[in-house]
Protein backbone atom coordinates (compact mmCIF):
# COMPACT_ATOMS: atom_id res chain seq x y z
CA UNK A 1 0.00 0.00 0.00
CA UNK A 2 1.26 3.47 -0.86
CA UNK A 3 1.89 5.84 2.34
CA UNK A 4 1.02 9.42 2.64
CA UNK A 5 4.62 10.53 1.78
CA UNK A 6 4.58 8.65 -1.68
CA UNK A 7 2.37 11.45 -3.17
CA UNK A 8 4.15 14.15 -1.61
CA UNK A 9 7.50 12.40 -2.69
CA UNK A 10 6.16 12.04 -6.33
CA UNK A 11 5.31 15.66 -5.73
CA UNK A 12 8.51 16.83 -4.85
CA UNK A 13 10.60 14.87 -7.72
CA UNK A 14 8.27 16.12 -10.78
CA UNK A 15 8.53 19.63 -9.00
CA UNK A 16 13.09 19.36 -9.33
CA UNK A 17 12.14 17.65 -12.89
CA UNK A 18 10.64 20.82 -14.26
CA UNK A 19 12.67 23.10 -12.40
CA UNK A 20 15.78 20.97 -13.94
CA UNK A 21 14.49 21.02 -17.43
CA UNK A 22 13.54 25.14 -16.97
CA UNK A 23 17.01 25.87 -16.40
CA UNK A 24 18.27 23.93 -19.14
CA UNK A 25 15.52 25.57 -21.73
CA UNK A 26 16.61 28.75 -20.60
CA UNK A 27 20.35 28.30 -20.41
CA UNK A 28 20.64 26.34 -23.80
CA UNK A 29 21.15 29.18 -26.03
CA UNK A 30 23.70 30.17 -24.21
CA UNK A 31 25.69 27.10 -23.24
CA UNK A 32 27.97 27.83 -26.36
CA UNK A 33 29.22 31.04 -24.97
CA UNK A 34 28.80 29.64 -21.38
CA UNK A 35 31.22 26.51 -21.86
CA UNK A 36 33.70 28.78 -23.33
CA UNK A 37 33.85 31.39 -20.32
CA UNK A 38 34.88 28.68 -18.41
CA UNK A 39 37.40 27.51 -20.96
CA UNK A 40 39.23 30.61 -20.80
CA UNK A 41 38.56 31.14 -16.98
CA UNK A 42 40.44 27.23 -16.69
CA UNK A 43 43.04 28.37 -18.67
CA UNK A 44 43.68 32.01 -17.36
CA UNK A 45 43.31 31.37 -13.45
CA UNK A 46 46.40 31.09 -12.67
CA UNK A 47 47.51 34.26 -14.13
CA UNK A 48 44.55 36.13 -12.29
CA UNK A 49 45.50 34.29 -8.77
CA UNK A 50 48.48 34.08 -8.39
CA UNK A 51 49.59 37.49 -10.63
CA UNK A 52 47.22 40.19 -10.84
CA UNK A 53 45.19 39.75 -7.24
CA UNK A 54 48.30 40.32 -5.26
CA UNK A 55 49.08 43.20 -6.71
CA UNK A 56 46.35 44.94 -6.09
CA UNK A 57 45.68 44.08 -2.53
CA UNK A 58 43.35 40.72 -3.16
CA UNK A 59 40.24 42.86 -4.39
CA UNK A 60 38.55 40.62 -6.26
CA UNK A 61 35.93 43.17 -8.37
CA UNK A 62 38.71 45.42 -9.31
CA UNK A 63 40.34 42.16 -10.58
CA UNK A 64 37.74 40.61 -12.46
CA UNK A 65 37.26 43.84 -14.00
CA UNK A 66 40.78 44.49 -15.03
CA UNK A 67 41.03 40.49 -16.31
CA UNK A 68 37.92 41.29 -18.42
CA UNK A 69 39.10 44.23 -19.82
CA UNK A 70 42.63 43.20 -20.74
CA UNK A 71 40.08 40.24 -22.67
CA UNK A 72 38.10 42.64 -24.56
CA UNK A 73 41.48 44.34 -25.36
CA UNK A 74 42.94 40.70 -26.78
CA UNK A 75 39.83 39.64 -28.56
CA UNK A 76 36.66 41.83 -29.18
CA UNK A 77 38.41 44.65 -29.98
CA UNK A 78 40.53 42.94 -32.65
CA UNK A 79 37.96 40.91 -33.91
CA UNK A 80 35.96 44.01 -34.36
CA UNK A 81 38.92 45.61 -36.62
CA UNK A 82 38.86 42.34 -38.55
CA UNK A 83 35.09 42.66 -39.00
CA UNK A 84 35.66 46.27 -40.34
CA UNK A 85 38.56 44.89 -42.72
CA UNK A 86 36.47 41.91 -43.72
CA UNK A 87 33.67 44.50 -45.16
CA UNK A 88 36.52 47.03 -46.85
CA UNK A 89 38.06 44.33 -48.51
CA UNK A 90 33.93 43.55 -49.94
CA UNK A 91 33.73 47.07 -51.35
CA UNK A 92 37.36 46.51 -52.79
CA UNK A 93 36.27 43.71 -54.49
CA UNK A 94 33.26 45.19 -56.13
CA UNK A 95 34.75 47.74 -56.91
CA UNK A 96 37.64 45.37 -58.86
CA UNK A 97 34.32 43.38 -60.54
CA UNK A 98 32.58 46.62 -62.01
CA UNK A 99 34.93 47.60 -64.66
CA UNK A 100 34.70 43.43 -65.98
CA UNK A 101 31.29 44.24 -66.73
CA UNK A 102 31.34 47.85 -68.33
CA UNK A 103 34.64 47.03 -70.09
CA UNK A 104 34.73 43.22 -70.41
CA UNK A 105 37.83 40.77 -70.31
CA UNK A 106 41.45 41.19 -72.14
CA UNK A 107 40.93 39.20 -75.34
CA UNK A 108 43.48 36.70 -73.95
CA UNK A 109 44.10 35.16 -70.80
CA UNK A 110 46.27 34.86 -68.49
CA UNK A 111 49.34 32.65 -69.58
CA UNK A 112 49.35 30.29 -66.21
CA UNK A 113 45.50 29.15 -66.93
CA UNK A 114 46.70 27.37 -70.30
CA UNK A 115 48.83 25.45 -68.08
CA UNK A 116 46.53 23.88 -65.76
CA UNK A 117 46.05 20.69 -66.09
CA UNK A 118 42.96 18.72 -66.70
CA UNK A 119 40.44 21.84 -67.02
CA UNK A 120 43.04 24.88 -68.82
CA UNK A 121 41.79 24.29 -71.87
CA UNK A 122 38.18 24.85 -70.75
CA UNK A 123 38.78 27.51 -68.65
CA UNK A 124 40.63 29.17 -71.31
CA UNK A 125 38.32 28.75 -74.55
CA UNK A 126 35.50 29.95 -71.86
CA UNK A 127 37.79 33.70 -71.61
CA UNK A 128 37.89 33.83 -75.02
CA UNK A 129 33.58 33.37 -74.95
CA UNK A 130 33.32 35.62 -72.54
CA UNK A 131 35.82 38.36 -73.83
CA UNK A 132 33.92 38.35 -77.38
CA UNK A 133 30.94 38.60 -76.21
CA UNK A 134 30.57 41.77 -73.44
CA UNK A 135 26.82 40.80 -73.25
CA UNK A 136 27.18 37.31 -71.99
CA UNK A 137 29.75 38.24 -69.27
CA UNK A 138 27.62 41.06 -68.02
CA UNK A 139 24.81 38.61 -67.24
CA UNK A 140 27.22 36.27 -65.98
CA UNK A 141 28.12 38.58 -63.53
CA UNK A 142 25.25 40.10 -62.81
CA UNK A 143 24.16 36.15 -61.93
CA UNK A 144 26.95 36.07 -59.61
CA UNK A 145 26.10 39.70 -57.16
CA UNK A 146 23.07 38.18 -55.82
CA UNK A 147 24.92 34.95 -54.64
CA UNK A 148 27.53 37.44 -53.50
CA UNK A 149 25.12 39.73 -51.46
CA UNK A 150 23.63 36.84 -50.18
CA UNK A 151 27.05 35.67 -48.64
CA UNK A 152 27.97 38.80 -47.30
CA UNK A 153 24.92 39.32 -45.60
CA UNK A 154 25.17 35.74 -44.18
CA UNK A 155 29.08 36.63 -43.16
CA UNK A 156 27.66 39.82 -41.45
CA UNK A 157 25.25 38.16 -39.55
CA UNK A 158 27.68 35.26 -38.66
CA UNK A 159 29.92 38.10 -37.49
CA UNK A 160 27.52 40.09 -35.66
CA UNK A 161 26.46 37.00 -34.14
CA UNK A 162 29.93 35.63 -33.10
CA UNK A 163 30.86 39.49 -31.42
CA UNK A 164 27.39 39.05 -29.15
CA UNK A 165 28.83 35.29 -28.24
CA UNK A 166 31.98 37.40 -27.36
CA UNK A 167 29.99 39.71 -25.39
CA UNK A 168 28.34 37.13 -23.46
CA UNK A 169 31.26 35.14 -22.93
CA UNK A 170 33.12 38.52 -21.17
CA UNK A 171 29.82 38.90 -19.18
CA UNK A 172 30.15 35.64 -17.61
CA UNK A 173 33.30 35.42 -17.24
CA UNK A 174 34.15 38.47 -14.85
CA UNK A 175 31.46 36.75 -12.49
CA UNK A 176 33.75 33.65 -12.97
CA UNK A 177 36.76 35.73 -11.79
CA UNK A 178 35.53 37.71 -9.08
CA UNK A 179 33.46 34.19 -7.57
CA UNK A 180 36.40 31.70 -8.73
CA UNK A 181 37.48 30.44 -5.14
CA UNK A 182 33.61 29.52 -4.95
CA UNK A 183 32.97 28.03 -7.58
CA UNK A 184 36.03 25.70 -7.90
CA UNK A 185 35.47 24.94 -4.52
CA UNK A 186 32.12 23.98 -5.25
CA UNK A 187 33.13 22.08 -8.27
CA UNK A 188 35.71 19.92 -6.28
CA UNK A 189 33.17 19.20 -3.62
CA UNK A 190 30.39 17.73 -6.10
CA UNK A 191 33.48 15.64 -7.84
CA UNK A 192 34.31 14.22 -4.43
CA UNK A 193 31.05 13.56 -3.19
CA UNK A 194 29.57 11.35 -6.34
CA UNK A 195 33.09 9.89 -7.32
CA UNK A 196 35.52 10.51 -4.61
CA UNK A 197 39.13 10.16 -5.58
CA UNK A 198 38.31 9.22 -8.79
CA UNK A 199 35.82 12.65 -9.28
CA UNK A 200 38.59 14.55 -8.47
CA UNK A 201 41.23 13.00 -10.80
CA UNK A 202 38.21 13.62 -13.77
CA UNK A 203 38.60 17.33 -12.46
CA UNK A 204 42.02 17.35 -12.62
CA UNK A 205 42.06 15.40 -15.93
CA UNK A 206 39.42 17.95 -17.44
CA UNK A 207 41.27 20.93 -16.21
CA UNK A 208 44.33 19.47 -17.88
CA UNK A 209 43.35 18.78 -21.16
CA UNK A 210 41.29 22.03 -21.41
CA UNK A 211 44.49 24.25 -20.79
CA UNK A 212 46.57 21.47 -23.43
CA UNK A 213 44.08 21.85 -25.95
CA UNK A 214 44.34 25.89 -25.54
CA UNK A 215 47.83 26.16 -25.29
CA UNK A 216 48.22 24.42 -29.05
CA UNK A 217 45.41 26.35 -30.35
CA UNK A 218 46.98 29.85 -29.26
CA UNK A 219 50.33 28.42 -29.49
CA UNK A 220 49.79 27.45 -33.17
CA UNK A 221 47.58 30.60 -34.10
CA UNK A 222 50.72 32.87 -32.52
CA UNK A 223 53.19 30.99 -34.55
CA UNK A 224 51.36 31.02 -37.69
CA UNK A 225 49.90 34.75 -37.61
CA UNK A 226 54.25 35.34 -36.59
CA UNK A 227 55.69 34.17 -39.91
CA UNK A 228 52.71 34.99 -42.17
CA UNK A 229 53.49 38.60 -41.28
CA UNK A 230 57.03 38.46 -41.95
CA UNK A 231 56.03 36.46 -45.44
CA UNK A 232 53.78 39.36 -46.27
CA UNK A 233 56.40 41.74 -45.07
CA UNK A 234 59.38 40.06 -47.08
CA UNK A 235 56.59 39.96 -50.55
CA UNK A 236 55.80 43.32 -49.75
CA UNK A 237 51.73 42.92 -49.61
CA UNK A 238 50.08 46.04 -47.85
CA UNK A 239 48.29 45.53 -44.60
CA UNK A 240 51.03 42.93 -43.01
CA UNK A 241 50.26 43.36 -39.85
CA UNK A 242 46.17 43.31 -40.75
CA UNK A 243 46.60 40.44 -42.84
CA UNK A 244 49.06 38.71 -39.76
CA UNK A 245 46.02 39.47 -37.05
CA UNK A 246 43.68 37.59 -39.57
CA UNK A 247 45.50 34.64 -39.87
CA UNK A 248 46.05 34.54 -36.09
CA UNK A 249 41.85 34.35 -35.83
CA UNK A 250 41.23 32.30 -38.72
CA UNK A 251 43.74 29.49 -37.82
CA UNK A 252 41.58 27.85 -35.69
CA UNK A 253 39.99 27.11 -38.73
CA UNK A 254 41.17 24.09 -40.92
CA UNK A 255 41.21 26.27 -43.92
CA UNK A 256 41.60 29.86 -42.66
CA UNK A 257 45.15 30.60 -43.27
CA UNK A 258 45.06 29.32 -47.20
CA UNK A 259 42.26 31.97 -47.37
CA UNK A 260 44.78 34.95 -46.35
CA UNK A 261 48.04 33.93 -48.01
CA UNK A 262 46.19 32.54 -51.40
CA UNK A 263 44.24 35.92 -51.34
CA UNK A 264 47.87 37.46 -50.94
CA UNK A 265 49.42 35.49 -53.39
CA UNK A 266 46.32 36.33 -55.90
CA UNK A 267 47.29 40.36 -55.36
CA UNK A 268 50.51 39.70 -55.89
CA UNK A 269 49.53 38.43 -59.44
CA UNK A 270 47.24 40.95 -60.61
CA UNK A 271 49.79 43.46 -60.07
CA UNK A 272 52.05 41.77 -62.35
CA UNK A 273 54.44 40.13 -59.53
CA UNK A 274 54.74 36.45 -60.41
CA UNK A 275 57.73 35.92 -58.66
CA UNK A 276 56.52 37.18 -55.34
CA UNK A 277 53.39 35.50 -55.99
CA UNK A 278 55.22 31.82 -56.55
CA UNK A 279 57.30 32.87 -53.50
CA UNK A 280 53.91 33.35 -51.34
CA UNK A 281 52.09 29.99 -52.52
CA UNK A 282 55.27 28.02 -51.94
CA UNK A 283 55.51 30.14 -47.92
CA UNK A 284 52.17 29.85 -47.02
CA UNK A 285 52.38 25.58 -47.79
CA UNK A 286 55.73 24.85 -46.43
CA UNK A 287 56.07 27.50 -44.02
CA UNK A 288 52.50 28.67 -42.78
CA UNK A 289 50.62 25.80 -42.85
CA UNK A 290 53.23 23.23 -42.25
CA UNK A 291 52.98 24.84 -38.49
CA UNK A 292 49.37 23.92 -38.14
CA UNK A 293 49.94 20.14 -39.26
CA UNK A 294 52.89 19.66 -37.12
CA UNK A 295 52.97 21.92 -34.25
CA UNK A 296 49.29 21.99 -32.84
CA UNK A 297 49.41 18.54 -32.34
CA UNK A 298 52.35 18.58 -30.29
CA UNK A 299 51.82 21.10 -28.57
CA UNK A 300 48.23 19.86 -27.45
CA UNK A 301 49.34 16.49 -26.56
CA UNK A 302 51.80 17.65 -24.37
CA UNK A 303 49.32 20.16 -22.84
CA UNK A 304 47.23 17.59 -22.05
CA UNK A 305 48.91 14.69 -21.37
CA UNK A 306 47.35 12.44 -23.71
CA UNK A 307 48.26 11.02 -27.11
CA UNK A 308 48.71 12.99 -30.40
CA UNK A 309 45.50 10.34 -31.64
CA UNK A 310 43.15 11.15 -29.53
CA UNK A 311 44.00 14.94 -29.25
CA UNK A 312 43.34 14.91 -33.01
CA UNK A 313 40.28 12.32 -33.13
CA UNK A 314 38.91 14.65 -30.12
CA UNK A 315 38.93 17.82 -31.84
CA UNK A 316 37.77 16.68 -35.31
CA UNK A 317 34.68 14.39 -33.68
CA UNK A 318 34.20 17.52 -31.26
CA UNK A 319 33.76 19.93 -34.07
CA UNK A 320 31.20 17.69 -35.77
CA UNK A 321 29.05 17.34 -32.99
CA UNK A 322 29.09 20.43 -30.83
CA UNK A 323 30.35 22.71 -33.15
CA UNK A 324 33.53 25.53 -32.68
CA UNK A 325 33.44 24.46 -28.93
CA UNK A 326 33.85 20.88 -29.35
CA UNK A 327 37.37 21.74 -29.85
CA UNK A 328 37.92 21.84 -26.36
CA UNK A 329 34.59 19.44 -25.25
CA UNK A 330 36.05 16.83 -27.53
CA UNK A 331 39.50 16.23 -26.49
CA UNK A 332 38.49 16.39 -22.99
CA UNK A 333 35.71 13.84 -23.48
CA UNK A 334 38.03 11.06 -25.04
CA UNK A 335 40.78 11.95 -22.36
CA UNK A 336 38.23 11.05 -19.57
CA UNK A 337 36.89 8.30 -21.13
CA UNK A 338 40.82 7.14 -21.94
CA UNK A 339 41.74 7.49 -18.07
CA UNK A 340 38.13 5.60 -16.91
CA UNK A 341 39.00 2.57 -19.14
CA UNK A 342 42.79 3.12 -18.19
CA UNK A 343 41.76 2.62 -14.52
CA UNK A 344 39.69 0.05 -15.11
CA UNK A 345 41.87 -2.17 -16.99
CA UNK A 346 44.42 -1.27 -14.32
CA UNK A 347 41.60 -2.73 -11.64
CA UNK A 348 41.05 -5.58 -13.07
CA UNK A 349 44.57 -6.79 -13.38
CA UNK A 350 45.12 -6.27 -9.47
CA UNK A 351 42.09 -8.46 -8.92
Amino acid sequence: MFSEENPRRLAQIALIALLIVGCVAVLLPMVGAILFAFVLWICTWTLYSEKLLPRIGGRKSLGAALMTMLLVLLILVPMIFLVASLANSADFLVEEIRPRIEQGLPAEPPAFLSSLPIFGSEIVSSWHRFAANKAELAGLLKQLIEPARNLALATGAIAANGLLQLALVLFVIFFLYRDGETIAHALYVGARKLGGELGEEMIERARGTVIGVMLGLVGTAVAQATVAMVGFLIAGVPGAVLLGFATFFLSMVPIGPPLIWGGAAAWLYGQDQNGWAVFMVLYGLLVISSIDNFLKPVLMARGAGISILLIALGVIGGILVFGFIGIFLGPVLLALGHMLLGRWTREEKSA
